[in-house]
């Protein structure tokens, strides 16, 4: 009976001592945040996700009066950025641009000192933007079916530039070039800069670009756009079919998620969530991103967890179907 007792008494004694520490943690959630924040990009200053970064943190230092500072990290096809936030300190105050690089690296690098899935706690996945797929002037072909039937006729000897080994445009042009069964050649550039100017002076046939970086060009009649990589017709350029209408199930999107280092607390990831996410429903926010070429998405953590996953074996598909390599 006596140990009956003790026994009750202990277990009376631990359910105390967590209800304290459930009440001390909520208490130290409900004043977050109290220092400075700082948003990882993986790129370079200026670029997408950078930018991306900027407009968040002036939005969460708009509504939480803390300065959230954006560091650039650039390097290893995002990488370095990534492992630094990977191993941060899991207390609310790093946060990270995740992109569809990030889910390439994930499929393509086998040595790799992080996962994307297992290191990273989700919060939003906050813009899309799809890719255009363009071709220099001379080229033919005037449609996706054309130039599908012009690259069968000619297999080895029209090429593509991309921005990279590894980066999305190539795997944009290697899962077309599987869904097509075309063999059509592979021109690394060190940036999308570079592979479009060739495009344009014809010493690559046709490439895959952001929006902003492209539509000038089309517009000059330099290059010619054929199809957008979205599944659907976009309202960045709405009268532009999808490489889907004429390839049924393509689909490549670029993308912008916010995450966390893993294990970062469920409250803190809801109210970051929520804030970023009513910073997306803002016409000045949807603005800006409409000027990178993006549109607006905000999601639940839950939906971004789903979405990654997907998107990871997705690239791991791609990757082992067309063989690509970061060096090829």
């Amino acid at each position: 009976m006596k140990h009956a007792v003790r026994l009750t008494a202990s277990c009376c004694a631990c359910a105390a001592l967590s209800t304290v520490v459930i009440a001390q943690t909520a208490a130290a959630t409900l004043v977050y945040p109290t220092k400075p924040i700082r948003i990882i990009a993986t790129t370079t200053p200026g670029s997408g996700p950078d930018i991306i970064a900027r407009l968040v943190g002036q939005k969460l230092t708009e509504a939480w009066t803390q300065p959230v500072v954006v560091e650039p990290r650039p390097g290893a096809s995002g990488m370095i950025g990534a492992e630094i936030a990977a191993r941060a300190s899991a207390d609310g105050y790093t946060f990270m641009i995740s992109t569809a690089q990030h889910a390439i690296v994930n499929a393509m690098y086998e040595k790799r000192t992080y996962d994307l899935i297992r290191d990273f706690s989700p919060i939003t996945l906050m813009a899309s933007a799809p890719f255009i797929l363009v071709t220099n002037p001379a080229v033919s072909a005037s449609s996706i079916k054309e130039l599908v039937m012009l690259a069968k006729s000619k297999p080895g000897q029209i090429k593509y530039g991309s921005g990279g080994s590894g980066s999305p445009p190539h795997l944009a042009a290697e899962i077309f070039k599987s869904m097509t069964a075309t063999d059509i050649l592979h021109v690394p550039y060190k940036g999308v800069t570079p592979a479009l100017n060739d495009t344009v002076a014809g010493h690559v046939q046709m490439s895959f670009s952001v929006i902003p970086a492209c539509i000038a060009l089309v517009k000059a009649g330099r290059v010619k756009a054929l199809g957008v990589t979205s599944a659907k017709r976009t309202a960045l350029v709405p009268d532009l079919p999808t490489i889907a209408e004429s390839v049924p199930g393509y689909e490549f999107i670029g993308w912008y998620g916010l995450v966390a280092p893993a294990k970062t607390p469920s409250a803190v990831i809801s109210k970051v969530n929520s804030e970023v996410v009513k910073a997306l429903k803002t016409s000045e926010f949807q603005e800006r991103l409409s000027a990178l070429g993006a549109e607006a998405i905000g999601t639940s953590a839950q939906e971004l967890d789903a979405f990654t996953r997907a998107q990871v074996d997705k690239m791991r598909k791609a990757v082992k179907e067309s063989g690509a390599r970061p060096d090829a």
